[in-house]
Protein backbone atom coordinates (compact mmCIF):
# COMPACT_ATOMS: atom_id res chain seq x y z
CA UNK A 1 0.00 0.00 0.00
CA UNK A 2 1.20 3.39 -0.64
CA UNK A 3 2.13 5.74 1.91
CA UNK A 4 0.25 8.80 2.37
CA UNK A 5 1.27 12.20 0.27
CA UNK A 6 3.89 15.03 2.26
CA UNK A 7 2.17 17.39 4.17
CA UNK A 8 3.08 19.91 1.43
CA UNK A 9 1.33 17.90 -1.11
CA UNK A 10 -2.67 17.69 -1.71
CA UNK A 11 -4.14 14.01 -1.61
CA UNK A 12 -5.89 14.56 -4.45
CA UNK A 13 -2.68 15.67 -6.85
CA UNK A 14 -3.87 15.63 -10.69
CA UNK A 15 -0.93 15.90 -13.53
CA UNK A 16 -1.50 16.11 -17.24
CA UNK A 17 1.81 15.75 -18.67
CA UNK A 18 2.27 15.08 -22.59
CA UNK A 19 -1.80 14.52 -22.49
CA UNK A 20 -1.63 11.66 -19.87
CA UNK A 21 -3.37 12.11 -16.21
CA UNK A 22 -0.74 11.09 -13.59
CA UNK A 23 -1.81 10.99 -10.04
CA UNK A 24 -0.39 10.22 -6.71
CA UNK A 25 -0.54 6.53 -6.87
CA UNK A 26 2.34 6.50 -9.90
CA UNK A 27 4.21 9.39 -8.23
CA UNK A 28 4.53 7.14 -4.74
CA UNK A 29 5.48 4.35 -6.68
CA UNK A 30 8.68 6.53 -8.63
CA UNK A 31 8.95 8.37 -5.28
CA UNK A 32 9.63 4.02 -3.70
CA UNK A 33 12.30 3.84 -6.26
CA UNK A 34 14.28 6.76 -5.49
CA UNK A 35 14.09 6.47 -2.08
CA UNK A 36 16.05 3.06 -2.63
CA UNK A 37 18.51 5.04 -4.82
CA UNK A 38 19.01 7.92 -2.76
CA UNK A 39 20.10 6.35 0.08
CA UNK A 40 22.32 4.66 -1.79
CA UNK A 41 24.00 7.67 -3.29
CA UNK A 42 24.67 9.02 0.25
CA UNK A 43 24.18 12.86 1.15
CA UNK A 44 23.27 13.97 -2.19
CA UNK A 45 21.76 13.19 -5.55
CA UNK A 46 21.25 14.25 -8.78
CA UNK A 47 17.89 14.24 -11.04
CA UNK A 48 19.10 14.94 -14.63
CA UNK A 49 15.48 16.49 -16.65
CA UNK A 50 12.80 13.73 -16.00
CA UNK A 51 9.25 15.61 -16.31
CA UNK A 52 7.12 16.93 -13.40
CA UNK A 53 5.97 13.50 -12.07
CA UNK A 54 9.27 12.38 -11.76
CA UNK A 55 10.64 15.38 -10.11
CA UNK A 56 7.76 15.71 -7.82
CA UNK A 57 8.27 11.65 -7.09
CA UNK A 58 12.14 12.32 -6.56
CA UNK A 59 11.79 15.39 -4.02
CA UNK A 60 9.32 13.18 -1.73
CA UNK A 61 12.21 10.32 -1.58
CA UNK A 62 14.94 13.33 -1.13
CA UNK A 63 12.83 14.66 1.91
CA UNK A 64 12.16 10.87 3.34
CA UNK A 65 15.66 10.12 3.14
CA UNK A 66 16.85 13.33 4.03
CA UNK A 67 19.61 14.32 1.26
CA UNK A 68 20.26 17.08 -0.91
CA UNK A 69 18.24 16.86 -4.47
CA UNK A 70 19.88 18.36 -7.36
CA UNK A 71 17.68 19.80 -9.85
CA UNK A 72 19.67 19.51 -13.08
CA UNK A 73 18.88 21.39 -16.11
CA UNK A 74 20.96 19.25 -18.32
CA UNK A 75 20.59 15.69 -19.27
CA UNK A 76 24.44 14.75 -18.49
CA UNK A 77 25.37 16.49 -14.90
CA UNK A 78 27.45 15.74 -12.23
CA UNK A 79 27.24 16.69 -8.44
CA UNK A 80 28.22 19.68 -7.05
CA UNK A 81 32.04 18.81 -5.68
CA UNK A 82 31.62 20.77 -2.69
CA UNK A 83 30.95 18.56 0.62
CA UNK A 84 27.01 18.31 1.31
CA UNK A 85 25.31 19.63 4.19
CA UNK A 86 23.31 17.32 6.37
CA UNK A 87 19.54 17.25 6.06
CA UNK A 88 17.15 17.84 3.02
CA UNK A 89 17.75 20.77 0.44
CA UNK A 90 17.49 21.57 -2.57
CA UNK A 91 20.49 22.51 -5.34
CA UNK A 92 18.72 25.20 -8.36
CA UNK A 93 21.01 25.85 -11.32
CA UNK A 94 20.36 29.57 -12.13
CA UNK A 95 19.40 29.68 -16.16
CA UNK A 96 22.82 31.34 -17.45
CA UNK A 97 21.50 33.77 -19.69
CA UNK A 98 24.16 36.14 -19.65
CA UNK A 99 26.89 33.97 -18.31
CA UNK A 100 27.48 30.34 -16.70
CA UNK A 101 24.84 28.68 -14.59
CA UNK A 102 25.51 28.56 -11.23
CA UNK A 103 24.35 26.19 -8.24
CA UNK A 104 22.44 27.83 -5.73
CA UNK A 105 21.23 25.67 -2.68
CA UNK A 106 17.94 25.89 -1.14
CA UNK A 107 16.01 24.67 1.95
CA UNK A 108 12.32 23.72 1.57
CA UNK A 109 11.05 25.79 3.80
CA UNK A 110 12.68 28.64 2.05
CA UNK A 111 11.28 27.34 -1.21
CA UNK A 112 7.75 27.25 -0.14
CA UNK A 113 8.58 30.94 2.36
CA UNK A 114 5.81 32.27 -0.41
CA UNK A 115 3.54 30.67 -1.85
CA UNK A 116 0.15 31.88 -1.26
CA UNK A 117 -3.23 30.51 -1.66
CA UNK A 118 -5.53 27.21 0.13
CA UNK A 119 -6.95 24.67 -1.93
CA UNK A 120 -8.14 25.45 -5.13
CA UNK A 121 -9.42 22.16 -7.14
CA UNK A 122 -11.12 24.09 -9.81
CA UNK A 123 -7.83 26.16 -10.87
CA UNK A 124 -5.68 24.39 -13.56
CA UNK A 125 -2.02 25.74 -14.15
CA UNK A 126 -0.11 25.29 -17.38
CA UNK A 127 3.84 25.10 -16.88
CA UNK A 128 5.48 27.44 -18.76
CA UNK A 129 8.88 27.33 -16.88
CA UNK A 130 11.34 24.41 -17.17
CA UNK A 131 10.32 22.21 -14.14
CA UNK A 132 13.78 22.78 -12.60
CA UNK A 133 14.21 26.24 -12.94
CA UNK A 134 13.05 28.46 -9.73
CA UNK A 135 10.38 29.43 -11.09
CA UNK A 136 9.31 26.15 -12.48
CA UNK A 137 9.38 24.33 -9.20
CA UNK A 138 7.38 27.31 -7.71
CA UNK A 139 4.90 26.73 -9.78
CA UNK A 140 4.60 22.91 -9.44
CA UNK A 141 4.33 23.30 -5.70
CA UNK A 142 1.88 26.07 -5.78
CA UNK A 143 -0.72 24.29 -7.78
CA UNK A 144 0.03 20.71 -6.22
CA UNK A 145 -0.29 21.78 -2.66
CA UNK A 146 -4.05 23.88 -3.92
CA UNK A 147 -4.99 20.26 -5.58
CA UNK A 148 -5.21 22.05 -8.57
CA UNK A 149 -4.74 20.69 -12.16
CA UNK A 150 -1.23 21.17 -13.30
CA UNK A 151 -0.86 20.72 -17.23
CA UNK A 152 2.71 19.93 -18.59
CA UNK A 153 4.36 19.47 -22.18
CA UNK A 154 8.36 18.51 -22.34
CA UNK A 155 9.83 20.68 -24.38
CA UNK A 156 6.98 22.22 -26.05
CA UNK A 157 6.84 25.68 -27.55
CA UNK A 158 4.50 28.60 -26.83
CA UNK A 159 2.57 27.34 -29.96
CA UNK A 160 2.20 23.86 -28.21
CA UNK A 161 1.28 25.47 -24.90
CA UNK A 162 -0.86 27.95 -26.23
CA UNK A 163 -2.72 25.13 -27.63
CA UNK A 164 -3.01 23.01 -24.77
CA UNK A 165 -3.94 25.65 -22.45
CA UNK A 166 -7.34 26.20 -24.21
CA UNK A 167 -7.98 22.79 -24.97
CA UNK A 168 -7.65 22.45 -21.05
CA UNK A 169 -9.19 25.53 -20.03
CA UNK A 170 -6.32 26.98 -18.06
CA UNK A 171 -6.89 29.47 -15.50
CA UNK A 172 -3.40 30.15 -14.22
CA UNK A 173 -0.23 30.43 -16.56
CA UNK A 174 2.73 32.19 -14.92
CA UNK A 175 5.82 32.67 -17.57
CA UNK A 176 8.24 35.59 -18.34
CA UNK A 177 7.36 38.75 -20.90
CA UNK A 178 9.35 36.84 -23.82
CA UNK A 179 7.04 33.83 -23.18
CA UNK A 180 3.64 36.15 -22.74
CA UNK A 181 4.74 37.52 -26.22
CA UNK A 182 5.09 34.08 -28.31
CA UNK A 183 1.74 33.13 -26.98
CA UNK A 184 -0.47 36.49 -27.16
CA UNK A 185 0.71 35.78 -31.13
CA UNK A 186 0.09 31.67 -31.11
CA UNK A 187 -3.20 32.26 -29.93
CA UNK A 188 -6.22 32.32 -32.83
CA UNK A 189 -9.12 33.71 -31.85
CA UNK A 190 -9.94 31.25 -29.03
CA UNK A 191 -8.33 31.84 -25.46
CA UNK A 192 -8.48 29.98 -22.44
CA UNK A 193 -10.24 31.18 -19.41
CA UNK A 194 -7.39 32.62 -17.31
CA UNK A 195 -8.41 33.91 -14.33
CA UNK A 196 -4.38 34.72 -13.26
CA UNK A 197 -1.68 36.12 -15.49
CA UNK A 198 1.30 36.28 -13.84
CA UNK A 199 4.86 37.47 -15.34
CA UNK A 200 8.47 36.93 -13.81
CA UNK A 201 12.46 36.36 -14.93
CA UNK A 202 12.48 39.31 -17.39
CA UNK A 203 11.46 42.93 -17.21
CA UNK A 204 7.59 43.36 -17.52
CA UNK A 205 7.21 46.04 -19.88
CA UNK A 206 4.20 48.18 -20.00
CA UNK A 207 2.86 47.48 -23.34
CA UNK A 208 2.66 43.85 -22.80
CA UNK A 209 0.90 44.82 -19.39
CA UNK A 210 -1.67 46.75 -21.28
CA UNK A 211 -1.81 44.11 -24.02
CA UNK A 212 -2.62 41.56 -21.24
CA UNK A 213 -4.91 43.38 -19.67
CA UNK A 214 -6.55 43.75 -22.77
CA UNK A 215 -6.83 40.59 -23.86
CA UNK A 216 -7.57 38.88 -20.38
CA UNK A 217 -9.99 41.94 -18.91
CA UNK A 218 -11.41 39.20 -16.33
CA UNK A 219 -7.68 37.87 -15.06
CA UNK A 220 -5.52 39.12 -12.27
CA UNK A 221 -3.00 40.34 -13.36
CA UNK A 222 0.73 40.98 -11.48
CA UNK A 223 4.26 40.73 -12.27
CA UNK A 224 6.62 39.15 -9.77
CA UNK A 225 10.01 39.45 -8.89
CA UNK A 226 12.25 36.53 -8.02
CA UNK A 227 15.73 35.44 -8.65
CA UNK A 228 17.17 31.66 -7.75
CA UNK A 229 20.16 33.22 -5.59
CA UNK A 230 17.45 35.77 -4.12
CA UNK A 231 14.07 33.60 -3.52
CA UNK A 232 10.32 34.97 -4.09
CA UNK A 233 10.81 38.09 -3.18
CA UNK A 234 7.93 40.83 -4.02
CA UNK A 235 4.63 41.08 -6.43
CA UNK A 236 3.37 44.07 -8.34
CA UNK A 237 -0.24 44.13 -9.15
CA UNK A 238 -1.19 47.89 -10.19
CA UNK A 239 -1.37 47.50 -13.51
CA UNK A 240 2.27 49.41 -14.21
CA UNK A 241 5.61 48.71 -15.36
CA UNK A 242 8.44 48.26 -12.06
CA UNK A 243 7.22 48.80 -8.39
CA UNK A 244 6.14 51.72 -6.02
CA UNK A 245 9.75 53.70 -5.50
CA UNK A 246 8.18 53.77 -1.70
CA UNK A 247 9.67 50.52 -1.33
CA UNK A 248 13.04 51.32 -1.65
CA UNK A 249 14.63 51.68 1.72
CA UNK A 250 11.99 50.15 3.57
CA UNK A 251 10.31 46.50 3.30
CA UNK A 252 7.83 44.79 1.45
CA UNK A 253 6.13 41.13 2.33
CA UNK A 254 9.43 40.81 4.89
CA UNK A 255 11.90 41.71 2.11
CA UNK A 256 14.44 45.09 2.33
CA UNK A 257 15.17 46.64 -0.55
CA UNK A 258 17.64 49.23 -1.14
CA UNK A 259 19.69 50.75 -4.41
CA UNK A 260 23.26 50.91 -3.95
CA UNK A 261 25.51 52.35 -7.13
CA UNK A 262 23.02 52.17 -9.31
CA UNK A 263 22.02 48.49 -8.36
CA UNK A 264 19.37 46.98 -6.31
CA UNK A 265 19.83 44.75 -3.17
CA UNK A 266 17.81 42.85 -0.99
CA UNK A 267 17.91 41.19 2.44
CA UNK A 268 15.58 38.48 2.30
CA UNK A 269 14.29 35.65 4.74
CA UNK A 270 13.98 33.41 1.55
CA UNK A 271 17.42 34.02 -0.32
CA UNK A 272 20.17 31.04 -0.62
CA UNK A 273 21.34 29.25 2.31
CA UNK A 274 24.43 30.75 4.11
CA UNK A 275 22.96 33.98 2.72
CA UNK A 276 20.29 34.83 5.25
CA UNK A 277 20.37 38.03 7.19
CA UNK A 278 22.47 39.73 4.41
CA UNK A 279 22.70 42.00 1.37
CA UNK A 280 22.48 40.51 -1.72
CA UNK A 281 22.80 42.27 -4.88
CA UNK A 282 20.52 40.97 -7.50
CA UNK A 283 22.80 42.63 -10.51
CA UNK A 284 19.31 44.28 -12.10
CA UNK A 285 20.26 48.04 -12.63
CA UNK A 286 17.27 50.10 -11.16
CA UNK A 287 16.35 53.79 -11.78
CA UNK A 288 14.03 55.93 -9.72
CA UNK A 289 11.45 58.01 -12.27
CA UNK A 290 8.90 59.93 -10.26
CA UNK A 291 6.96 57.16 -7.95
CA UNK A 292 8.17 54.39 -10.03
CA UNK A 293 11.02 52.43 -9.44
CA UNK A 294 11.95 50.69 -13.01
CA UNK A 295 14.49 48.01 -14.15
CA UNK A 296 16.97 49.59 -16.37
CA UNK A 297 18.78 45.80 -17.63
CA UNK A 298 21.28 43.32 -15.89
CA UNK A 299 24.80 45.23 -14.83
CA UNK A 300 26.39 41.90 -16.11
CA UNK A 301 24.43 42.57 -19.33
CA UNK A 302 26.44 45.51 -20.58
CA UNK A 303 27.72 46.23 -23.34
CA UNK A 304 31.35 48.22 -24.32
CA UNK A 305 30.81 49.73 -27.58
CA UNK A 306 33.57 52.26 -28.14
CA UNK A 307 34.69 52.44 -24.97
CA UNK A 308 30.70 53.36 -23.70
CA UNK A 309 28.95 50.67 -21.43
CA UNK A 310 25.11 50.26 -22.90
CA UNK A 311 22.58 47.99 -21.60
CA UNK A 312 20.98 45.87 -24.47
CA UNK A 313 17.79 45.81 -21.88
CA UNK A 314 17.12 49.51 -21.72
CA UNK A 315 17.45 49.82 -25.42
CA UNK A 316 14.86 47.04 -25.99
CA UNK A 317 13.08 48.54 -24.29
CA UNK A 318 12.42 51.81 -25.92
CA UNK A 319 11.79 49.49 -28.77
CA UNK A 320 8.92 47.68 -27.68
CA UNK A 321 7.23 50.88 -26.60
CA UNK A 322 7.05 51.87 -30.33
CA UNK A 323 3.60 51.27 -31.88
CA UNK A 324 3.77 47.96 -33.98
CA UNK A 325 6.68 46.91 -32.86
CA UNK A 326 5.00 43.23 -31.15
CA UNK A 327 8.74 42.30 -30.00
CA UNK A 328 12.37 42.66 -30.24
CA UNK A 329 15.86 41.09 -29.16
CA UNK A 330 18.49 43.91 -28.71
CA UNK A 331 22.73 42.01 -28.42
CA UNK A 332 25.82 43.10 -29.08
CA UNK A 333 27.87 42.28 -32.88
CA UNK A 334 31.35 42.49 -32.87
CA UNK A 335 32.85 45.06 -34.50
CA UNK A 336 36.60 46.05 -35.45
CA UNK A 337 36.17 50.15 -34.38
CA UNK A 338 34.17 50.44 -31.51
CA UNK A 339 34.79 46.57 -30.56
CA UNK A 340 30.95 46.20 -30.38
CA UNK A 341 27.87 47.30 -31.92
CA UNK A 342 24.02 46.34 -30.67
CA UNK A 343 21.97 45.04 -33.53
CA UNK A 344 18.06 44.26 -33.05
CA UNK A 345 15.65 41.93 -33.87
CA UNK A 346 12.23 43.28 -34.59
CA UNK A 347 8.97 41.05 -34.66
CA UNK A 348 6.38 43.63 -36.45
CA UNK A 349 2.62 43.57 -35.65
CA UNK A 350 0.75 41.91 -38.49
CA UNK A 351 -0.17 44.16 -41.16
CA UNK A 352 2.19 46.85 -40.44
CA UNK A 353 4.13 48.60 -43.14
CA UNK A 354 7.80 48.03 -42.32
CA UNK A 355 8.83 51.51 -43.87
CA UNK A 356 6.29 52.99 -41.74
CA UNK A 357 8.03 51.05 -38.64
CA UNK A 358 12.03 51.78 -39.74
CA UNK A 359 11.18 55.36 -39.36
CA UNK A 360 9.45 54.63 -36.33
CA UNK A 361 11.99 53.12 -34.58
CA UNK A 362 14.51 55.53 -36.16
CA UNK A 363 12.38 58.28 -34.40
CA UNK A 364 12.32 56.07 -31.45
CA UNK A 365 16.19 56.13 -30.78
CA UNK A 366 16.86 59.84 -31.37
CA UNK A 367 16.97 60.26 -27.87
CA UNK A 368 19.45 57.84 -27.04
CA UNK A 369 23.42 58.20 -26.89
CA UNK A 370 24.79 57.09 -29.75
CA UNK A 371 26.28 54.19 -28.58
CA UNK A 372 23.15 52.83 -27.72
CA UNK A 373 21.34 53.08 -30.99
CA UNK A 374 21.30 49.58 -32.97
CA UNK A 375 22.91 49.97 -36.26
CA UNK A 376 21.40 46.71 -37.77
CA UNK A 377 17.46 46.72 -37.16
CA UNK A 378 16.20 43.23 -38.51
CA UNK A 379 12.53 42.17 -38.78
CA UNK A 380 11.38 38.33 -38.02
CA UNK A 381 8.67 36.40 -37.29
CA UNK A 382 9.72 35.62 -33.84
CA UNK A 383 12.58 35.27 -31.81
CA UNK A 384 13.56 32.03 -30.31
CA UNK A 385 13.84 31.52 -26.66
CA UNK A 386 16.15 29.47 -24.74
CA UNK A 387 14.60 26.55 -22.29
CA UNK A 388 13.98 29.35 -19.54
CA UNK A 389 11.65 30.71 -21.73
CA UNK A 390 14.22 33.81 -22.18
CA UNK A 391 16.04 35.61 -25.15
CA UNK A 392 19.56 34.50 -25.24
CA UNK A 393 21.55 37.28 -25.27
CA UNK A 394 25.35 36.57 -26.88
CA UNK A 395 28.14 39.41 -26.88
CA UNK A 396 28.21 41.12 -23.50
CA UNK A 397 31.13 42.36 -22.83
Amino acid sequence: MNRPPPSWLHPGVRLIEAERRVGWAEIAGQADAFEAAFQAAGGRAVLPPRGVPALVAALVAAERVGVELHLSRRTSAETDARPHQPGFAVLLETSGTTGAPKLIRHDFQRLRGRLRGGADPDARWLLAYEPAAFAGLQVILTALAAGATLVSAPGAGAAELARLAVRHGVTHISATPSFWRAFLLALDGEAPPLAAVTLGGEVADQPLLDRLAERFPNAKCRHIYASTEAGALFAVGDGKAGFPAAWLDGRIDGVDLRVHDGVLEVKSPRAMLDHEGEWLSTGDVVEVRGDRALFAGRLDGRVNVGGVKVSPEAVEQVLLDVPGVRDALVQAAANPVTGHILTALVVPVPGVEEAVLRAAIRNAVTDLPPAARPRLVTMTGGIALGAAGKKTRKGTA
